[in-house]
């Protein structure tokens, strides 16, 4: 496969400005809802957290008796760390749930997206089929075994990360920097896989395809990570994401992909 670097940051601006464009933005609607309920959901749940949140840094700094001073310093730094992480953490997980609830939507919209930029290319074949209804309902369980197969791989590396929070001092203050690297990475997993998926590119080979072109990958996760985190704008950001995401895969990823006999015999 050939490797090219590139900055995948303004895929997700990109995606921003395709969900009103004619053929794609009917898709929009029931992505757009899921994420509305469940970050609206997370916010609340982030916002009844905080006192809690407070209540444990307090305790622990009274714990320290004639050291209480260096306990009140140290909770200065603390404190934006606990916040950031809380928020990075929550918002991702609801993040995660809104993607599998989705999983059969985004897909299709990946599919409007990449029709549509192939017929902006000038070609009149469309890349994918047009699925109907039931066709998209009998696919239901093969979407939902590879929002699975996604998960196993998260799970693991996610608690591998909590482990660095328990860390005495050092863990507070690196977990949330490490924490968003890795979720980043994960969000361009998320996205990418949807328009990789319709084409049947197995899971392994999608992982490949993204360690090969890290830069891209990284910045445009590292991009709906941020987003993903300021209020209002991260309604968008699903339906968002999967444009820009595809997008990125039809730029930079499907020629290579689909150029060998085995992944066109599969697509």
């Amino acid at each position: 496969m050939a490797q090219n670097t590139f900055h995948g940051a303004h895929y997700l601006a990109d995606g921003f400005r395709m969900l009103t464009q004619k053929g794609i933005k009917r898709y929009v609607l029931i992505p757009l809802v899921i994420n509305l309920i469940l970050l609206t959901t997370a916010l609340i749940l982030l916002i009844s957290q905080v006192s809690s949140w407070s209540q444990w840094i307090e305790q622990t700094i009274a714990n320290w008796g004639a050291w209480e001073w260096l306990g009140t310093a140290l909770a200065w730094l603390m404190w934006p760390v606990v916040i950031l992480g809380g928020i990075l953490f929550v918002f991702f997980f609801f993040a995660m749930l809104a993607n599998w609830i989705a999983a059969p939507f985004n897909g299709l919209l990946a599919e409007a997206v990449e029709n549509k930029l192939h017929a902006d290319a000038g070609y009149e074949e469309k890349v994918l089929p047009d699925q109907g209804f039931w066709a998209l309902v009998k696919d239901i369980p093969r979407l939902f075994g590879r929002e699975w197969t996604k998960l196993k791989y998260y799970i693991p590396r996610a608690l591998l990360c909590l482990l660095i929070f328990f860390v005495p001092l050092l863990g507070a203050l690196i977990f949330p920097i490490i924490w968003f690297i890795f979720n980043a990475w994960m969000m361009s997993v998320q996205y990418v896989d949807y328009p990789m998926d319709n084409h049947k590119v197995p899971f392994p080979e999608m992982l490949k395809a993204l360690q090969q072109r890290r830069g891209g990958t990284f910045g445009f996760g590292a991009m709906v990570m941020l987003m993903t985190m300021i209020p209002f704008i991260n309604l968008l950001v699903m339906p968002a994401a999967v444009c820009g995401a595809t997008k990125m895969w039809y730029e930079h990823y499907r020629q290579d992909m689909l150029g060998s006999s085995a992944l066109a015999n599969r697509s």
